[in-house]
């Protein structure tokens, strides 16, 4: 048995950081002195410790870190290497956006979206496996991938097969200063039953109005030219809305070159 000094020496954690997780429950003491409350860890322990103070260093909320350690190591493995994609992504569109303001900065007076058409297209009644999630603008990303990179992995465990892309839809306006609910859809065939947070549904046939733009378009705040590219038809034609706006991705869009089409913006309409 160590002390609590030894321990979070030989672990590199501080006491402040031990007792944090204890009351987390991340990393209990395996023996409390009920006379002194002096804490007491076991040396099996310290794998466990050195593993947190690893990924605490990335950054990983504690939560994550829970669900990451909270199983086998092959379960562990996917977890962190979908925390660490949803990460790469967020970092990739924050880049995006940095180059879109400098750009506005460097041009002012240029538009920020190059004009495009706005089409309109029917939509067959399609079944999806979707997760329903609230986020903000900062996180949406990340959470975009990670629920995507879930459910991917779900229906090839299911025996089912992702169909042609997928699409995120938005039931409430998502700010950097508020969080609302996205639902992340991805298409399938096969027989697949709901599990966890993973929904089985028919999304109705329907007609939309949209516009496609790159990747790098899709940074915050250039994606919501596109948006406004849209709205402003659907508007101007006169036709009501039929459900809430949503992003279109085509297949392993990220992993297309950034200047090529990558992302329909559509909003439903009425027929």
């Amino acid at each position: 048995m160590l002390t609590i000094s030894e321990f979070g020496r030989r672990a590199g954690l501080s006491l402040k950081a031990l007792r944090l997780y204890d009351v987390s429950g991340l990393l209990a003491p395996a023996q409390v002195d009920p006379a002194n409350g002096y804490r007491w860890y076991d040396e099996e322990q310290l794998e466990r410790a050195r593993r947190i103070s690893v990924l605490r260093q990335l950054d990983m909320p504690l939560t994550t870190i829970s669900e990451v350690l909270g199983g086998t190591d092959e379960e562990g493995l996917i977890r962190l290497d979908r925390w660490w994609a949803a990460e790469e992504a967020t970092t990739a569109a924050r880049r995006a956006t940095w180059q879109y303001l400098r750009d506005r900065l460097s041009r002012s007076g240029t538009p920020g979206l190059a004009p495009r058409p706005v089409r309109t297209r029917d939509v067959p009644a399609t079944k999806i496996a979707s997760i329903r999630a609230d986020t903000d603008q900062q996180l949406l990303v990340g959470v975009i991938v990670t629920c995507t990179d879930e459910i991917m992995t779900y229906l090839r465990a299911a025996g089912a097969t992702a169909t042609v892309g997928s699409w995120v839809i938005y039931h409430g306006a998502v700010t950097p200063e508020a969080e609302a609910t996205v639902e992340v859809c991805v298409p399938f065939d096969g027989l697949v039953d709901p599990s966890g947070r993973i929904g089985i549904r028919v999304e109705p046939a329907h007609r939309e109005a949209y516009c496609t733009i790159t990747m790098d378009e899709c940074a915050y705040p250039r994606i919501m030219l596109a948006y406004d590219l849209v709205f402003d038809h659907v508007r101007a034609s006169g036709v009501p809305e039929a459900g809430p706006p949503r992003e279109v991705y085509r297949p392993n869009c990220q992993l297309l070159p950034r200047d090529e089409p990558a992302v329909d913006i559509a909003q439903p309409i009425l027929r």
